[in-house]
C-alpha cells in the first residue's frame, strides 16, 4: 500500500496480506487537499440499490385484507397513517424514507397457455425484477428478461470490484426441472444478467464474507486461516499500522469502528459454524455450517454484510431473496406457528388472513435492523440510507388464490434525493408494476430507458396534490 503524506488517499485503497484484501470506507483523507472537490470525484454520488423479493404476496392484497388496510394505507399521498396491523408497521420509524406503491399488476407471472396453469410457484420469482414472461422449459434453454438490478449494475456497477451480489435465505440447491415443465432456475433466482443468463445466489454468510474481503486467494489459504482461529484482520496488520500513522484523529476513529464491525460479523459467523458443527441437532440439517438456523439471525447477518459492502463501495448492487416458493418453514418468533406456505392459503378466513399477516409482518420487520444500520453509517455528510434505494415487493398478490393483480411494492431510502418518502402512491387500475419499476430506474439514473418488461409508460413517483386527489374522488 502506498501512502504519501500531503496527498489524498485513493478511494480504492485496500489493506492486503496473505490473500486477504480489505477495502476501506470513505474517510476525510480521501478528500484532495487545497482544491475544489465534489461527491462525484470520489464516486459518492452513486446510489446503492437493494432489491428484495418476498414470495407469496401479503395478506393486505387479499380482498378482505385490502379492506382492512393491511398493506395499502387508507390515505393516498403524503403523511399517510398505518394502522397497527399494517404489514409495514414495524418500519414506521423510517416512514420519511418509505414510498408505498399499491394496486399494480404483474401479469407476466400469469399463465399464458393451458399448460402453464397452476405453475405460479415455479414462474413468479423470475418475473419479479424482469417483468417478463418466462419460457416454459425444463432444459437449459431458459429465457425471461434482464432484471432491474442488472440493468443498473451494467450501467453503474462496472467500476466496483463486484458489479453486483445475489443473496438468499432458503435452500436453492435444486437443479434441472421443477414442476409444470419449468426449470428450477426460474424459482431459484431473481437476478438475470440477460434473458438467458440467471445469476447464482449465495445462501452462506461465510461465502459472502470471503467474497467481500478476499479472505484467502485459495481454499487452502482460507482453510488455514480458519483453522488458525485468526481474524482476517490479523493478516493485514502491517498495512493497517502504516495506514493509521497517516490518518487524522477523526479518520482513525472511523477506521476503528469499521474494523470492529468486520470483527463482529466474523465472530458471529464463527459462532454459528461452531454451533452447527458441534453435533447438536439442527433445525436446518441440510444447510451449510455458516447458515444460522434462526431466520432473523440469518437475515440480520446478510444485511450487515450488505452495509459493509456499501460502506467500502465494493459493490453498489444487491438482490436478496427472502424465501422460496412453497416453503414450509415456520416462524414461531412471529407469534404464529403455522408453516409459511400453508398459512398463505388462508381460504379467505379472516382469522387465518390475520395469522398470515402476522408472519409477513415479522419477516418484513427484519428490515428495521438494516434501515437502522444504513441510517447510522455515514459516507461524507450523508447516511447510507440517504444514498440507497431499496425496492421490495412480490410478483404475487393473494397467495391463497395465486393471483398477480394488486401486488405489493414499496421502496425505502433517499436514493440521493430522488425519492420523497412518506408517500403512498395508488396506481390506476390495470397499471403494470413494470411502470413503477421503469420510473424507479429513471430515478436511479437510467434515464434513456423507454420501456421495461410489459410497461405501458411510467408511474409518477411524486405524490398527487390535495386538489388532484379531490378531483379523483
Amino acid at each position: 500500500m502506498n501512502i504519501i503524506t500531503g496527498k489524498k488517499l485513493p478511494r480504492r485503497t485496500f489493506l492486503r496480506g496473505m490473500g486477504a484484501t480489505v477495502a476501506l470506507p470513505f474517510m476525510d483523507a480521501m478528500v484532495p487537499a487545497l482544491r475544489f472537490w465534489s461527491d462525484s470525484d470520489a464516486g459518492l454520488d452513486r446510489t446503492r440499490l437493494v432489491t428484495i423479493e418476498e414470495v407469496h404476496g401479503v395478506a393486505g392484497c387479499n380482498d378482505w385484507g385490502a379492506s382492512q388496510n393491511l398493506f395499502a394505507p387508507a390515505q393516498v399521498g403524503r403523511n399517510f397513517e398505518m394502522n397497527d396491523q399494517n404489514v409495514l408497521k414495524p418500519l414506521e420509524p423510517w416512514q420519511d424514507y418509505l414510498t408505498i406503491v399499491s394496486n399494480t399488476d404483474v401479469r407476466m407471472a400469469e399463465a399464458y397457455q393451458p399448460g402453464e396453469v397452476g405453475a405460479d410457484h415455479f414462474r413468479s420469482s423470475a418475473v419479479f425484477l424482469t417483468q417478463a414472461h418466462p419460457k416454459q422449459t425444463r432444459g437449459s434453454d431458459v429465457y425471461v428478461g434482464t432484471s432491474l438490478d442488472q440493468v443498473y449494475a451494467q450501467r453503474f456497477g462496472q467500476d466496483t470490484p463486484l458489479p453486483s451480489m445475489q443473496l438468499c435465505i432458503e435452500n436453492i440447491d435444486q437443479s434441472g426441472g421443477c414442476a409444470y415443465g419449468y426449470s428450477c432456475v426460474y424459482t431459484d433466482t431473481i437476478s438475470w444478467a440477460s434473458p438467458t443468463e440467471p445469476l447464482p445466489v449465495i445462501r452462506d454468510p461465510r461465502v459472502v464474507f470471503e467474497q467481500l474481503f478476499g479472505a484467502g486467494a485459495t481454499e487452502e489459504e482460507r482453510s488455514r486461516r480458519r483453522q488458525a482461529n485468526r481474524s482476517i484482520l490479523d493478516w493485514v496488520t502491517e498495512d493497517l499500522a502504516s495506514l493509521k500513522r497517516n490518518l487524522g484523529v477523526v479518520d482513525q476513529r472511523r477506521l476503528d469502528q469499521y474494523l470492529e464491525d468486520i470483527r463482529e460479523i466474523e465472530r458471529r459467523i464463527e459462532l454459528v459454524e461452531q454451533r452447527n458443527t458441534s453435533g447438536e441437532e439442527r433445525e436446518l440439517p441440510e444447510a451449510p455450517a455458516g447458515v444460522p438456523d434462526s431466520f432473523e439471525e440469518h437475515v440480520r447477518m446478510m444485511f450487515d454484510l450488505q452495509v459493509l459492502a456499501f460502506e467500502t463501495d465494493v459493490t453498489r448492487v444487491f438482490s436478496f431473496k427472502l424465501g422460496r416458493d412453497a416453503s414450509a418453514r415456520s416462524f414461531p418468533e412471529s407469534g404464529s406457528d403455522r408453516p409459511f406456505h400453508p398459512a398463505s392459503h388462508h381460504g379467505g378466513n379472516e382469522e387465518r388472513i390475520l395469522d398470515f399477516n402476522t408472519i409477513s409482518r415479522y419477516r418484513l420487520g427484519t428490515m428495521a435492523h438494516f434501515l437502522d444500520r444504513l441510517q447510522n453509517t455515514y459516507e461524507g455528510d450523508q447516511s447510507l440510507l440517504d444514498k440507497t434505494m431499496i425496492i421490495c415487493g412480490s410478483p404475487m398478490a393473494d397467495g391463497n388464490l395465486h393471483n398477480h393483480r394488486r401486488c405489493p411494492l414499496f421502496v425505502l431510502g433517499g436514493a440521493n434525493g430522488r425519492l420523497d418518502g412518506n408517500t403512498h402512491l395508488r396506481a390506476p387500475d390495470g397499471t403494470p408494476m413494470a411502470n413503477a419499476m421503469l420510473s424507479l430506474m429513471h430515478a436511479l439514473g437510467v434515464d434513456d430507458l423507454s420501456s421495461f418488461g410489459d410497461s405501458t409508460g411510467t408511474l409518477s413517483l411524486t405524490p398527487p396534490s390535495a386538489s388532484s386527489l379531490a378531483d379523483m374522488r
